[in-house]
């Protein structure tokens, strides 16, 4: 029987993706680096259609930026797009989490505490692939609560164009656990359905992922950090 090109039911564009993201996640691609078409149409035995068509996700994902006629390379973080990104995030899902307290009945809430203690267990076991998955799932619960079509699809497309920043966050030493310890401030909330708190909580948290992402961008270019973010919040 000959070998199948896909595995696990993946498709073949679904497992360009997750190789490019990996390299790219892991330090294996560099920021300005070329990700050669002709290596990967190799690789995997394709044309280059499919290997363009990942291009064009992992563009709008914000790993890769396409260049007409030089190719694809993969974008630098900045500073900037991080502090920009999680003030918007902060904010919009701040906000969702607010009008989503008073809308939260016994079963989202009860869904969304076996969906925190999944995460203790990913966190915990370092899955930072499968956290992330499952981490969405758990905003997407309040975010759908809040009643609010527009806000929801505002969020979502937020979320598709930086998930790098909330891969590369999430994926920090400590930053899992830390994650699951917010949403039990936020669990809190909700049950005492207080808006406000749940609003304060959901800002706390988006603000410390992108205060750990900035403060290890720094640390990784050799300028001086002031001390582990995630630690003080530990040790508070």
């Amino acid at each position: 029987m000959k070998k199948r090109p896909i595995e696990h039911h993946q498709t073949l564009r679904e497992k360009i993706l997750e190789t490019i993201r990996e390299a790219i996640l892991k330090g294996e691609l560099k920021p300005g680096e070329k990700v050669a078409e002709p290596e990967l149409a190799e690789r995997f035995g394709i044309s280059r259609t499919p290997i363009r068509e990942a291009f064009r996700q992992l563009e709008s994902e914000g790993y890769l930026t396409v260049i007409p006629r030089k190719g694809a390379v993969v974008t630098a973080l900045s500073e900037r797009a991080v502090e920009e990104f999680y003030a918007i995030k902060s904010i919009l899902e701040g906000y969702a989490a607010q009008m989503a307290a008073e809308n939260l009945g016994p079963k989202e809430l009860e869904k969304l505490e076996v969906i925190n203690e999944r995460l203790k267990q990913l966190a915990n076991e370092g899955d930072v692939k499968t956290f992330f998955r499952v981490h969405n799932e758990f905003h997407e619960i309040f975010i759908q609560a809040a009643g609010n079509e527009k806000l929801a699809e505002i969020i979502h497309q937020l979320m598709l164009k930086f998930n790098r920043l909330r891969f590369a966050s999430l994926s920090l030493p400590g930053r899992m656990q830390i994650s699951v310890q917010e949403h039990v401030k936020i669990l809190d909330a909700f049950r005492k359905k207080d808006g406000i708190l749940a609003d304060a909580q959901v800002r706390k948290t988006a603000s410390l992922g992108g205060q750990v992402l900035i403060q290890s961008m720094a640390k990784s270019e050799g300028r001086e950090v002031k001390g582990s973010i995630l630690k003080q919040i530990i040790d508070v």
